[in-house]
């Protein structure tokens, strides 16, 4: 019987992998479907920034309250699946507890933490879950979280709080099986847990044939779902949980305010104002399109955005437009460019490369009255914790709608044909440009 048991394991866990890898192969080359882009810049400042914000979630604590909570869901669920280790050892050698005899009264220590780290995320999850469902926090209740987003966040919430009460009760029944001889041989004596301990009452009146039955549907269930939460990754905004770590790594080091220019849109501008420095040619190429107007003319730091998006909304929350009942959200630019690379990333896989669909992510999936209501003000960036950069997709796409297609608000078409004829955003004559100065 532990024979069957073990080789059901073993087949579960290479499974498991293996859909996990291959699902994170189609996610590496979907964000490697954008185009190149150099990021290997002060390397110290990178991994000051990953350890600060990914790891300790710095600017989280703007708000301290879900901060804390979020900090407690997170370096619980990570640091508990330590525990997972053990776990799938003993599922592959037929063990039970296999560290107990090497770590000794340390043993118990260490469960007791990661009972407590537990119940943190139990209390961090129902909090979560009622902010969401009950309260209606405004960022956590906007439409674009309609569907899909918000089965998606209650489904995690929900799981993490079945896969925590499932460690807490696979611990007690254990405990309580330790106390009974005849179970001896299988359940060594630990110490009390610092949670589970409370529990065994819940158990004590069970048979201690049916109190093993119990414990191992517990631990069953408990690794079956955190194999089924690791392929469920992928497809989720939690994703960020991994991705957090190499997008802090390769945030925007710039000054809030300061943009990247296209070299060679400067130029034109440079030469037409300063015609003595134009080269008597041209050797540069001008690049093949302006802007973007689909995910292949984004950078791969873009899509990487895109995939670390947390949905927290913390973005939308802070932007200006959106407060004054625009239809910009920054968190629905990541979303859409995220949804869209996986459209391209199905295309792909179905067709051996891409065939044309007739979409782009520019119109089809993020709208021109969307982009003009963004006034560049940076509020966005800095709001994220993860150091998401929304306005980067923004300008790219705005640049492919004035560059490529010549669509911009009539003021801004005034001002561009003052610039080209005048020098100057204003509708008089270069020989006046002095003028206001008299008198």
């Amino acid at each position: 019987m532990h024979l069957i048991q073990q080789i059901l394991f073993i087949l579960l866990v290479g499974t498991a992998i293996f859909l996990f890898v291959k699902k994170a192969r189609e996610i590496a080359r979907n964000v490697n479907l954008g185009r190149d882009e150099d990021i290997s810049d002060n390397k110290d400042q990178r991994w000051k920034n990953m350890v600060l914000l990914a790891l300790g979630q710095k600017k989280m604590f703007k708000r301290p309250i879900p901060a804390f909570l979020h900090l407690a869901v997170y370096a619980g669920f990570i640091i508990i699946n330590i525990e997972i280790l053990e776990i799938i050892l003993d599922g592959i050698l037929g063990t039970h507890r296999l560290f107990l005899p090497f770590l000794g009264s340390l043993y118990s220590f260490l469960i007791g933490f990661f009972e407590v780290l537990a119940a943190l995320v139990l209390i961090g999850c129902v909090v979560f879950f009622a902010r969401r469902n009950i309260l209606h926090i405004r960022r956590l209740s906007m439409k674009e979280l309609n569907g899909w987003p918000k089965s998606d966040a209650n489904a995690i919430l929900i799981t993490e709080v079945v896969l925590m009460s499932l460690l807490l009760c696979m611990n007690s029944a254990d405990l309580v099986l330790q106390g009974r001889p005849e179970m001896a041989e299988h359940y060594h004596a630990t110490s009390s847990f610092l949670v589970s301990s409370h529990l065994t009452g819940l158990f004590t009146g069970m048979s201690s044939g049916s109190l093993m039955a119990f414990e191992r549907i517990c631990w069953w269930l408990h690794i079956i779902g955190i194999f089924a939460f690791l392929n469920y990754l992928p497809y989720s905004k939690h994703l960020h949980i991994v991705l957090a770590f190499p997008n802090a790594y390769y945030s925007k080091l710039m000054p809030n305010g300061e943009m990247k220019n296209m070299k060679e849109i400067q130029n034109e501008v440079l030469y037409m104002m300063e015609p003595d420095k134009a080269p008597a040619a041209i050797e540069a190429a001008a690049p093949m399109t302006f802007g973007a107007k689909d995910v292949k003319d984004l950078s791969w730091k873009n899509l990487l955005d895109a995939y670390s998006c947390t949905e927290c909304g913390r973005c939308t929350d802070s932007c200006p437009a959106n407060m004054t009942g625009k239809k910009l959200s920054p968190r629905k630019i990541m979303m859409d460019t995220r949804d869209r690379a996986e459209e391209v990333g199905k295309n792909i896989n179905v067709n051996g490369e891409f065939k044309d669909d007739g979409k782009t992510l520019l119109n089809d999936y993020i709208s021109i009255e969307e982009l003009r209501a963004c006034t560049t003000c940076q509020a966005c960036v800095d709001a994220c914790p993860v150091m998401i950069d929304p306005l980067s997709i923004i300008m790219q796409l705005r640049r492919n709608l004035v560059m490529e297609e010549s669509n911009a608000p009539q003021e801004w078409n005034m001002m561009f044909g003052n610039i080209e004829n005048n020098m100057a955003p204003w509708k008089f004559s270069p020989d006046d440009r002095d003028a206001w100065i008299n008198g």
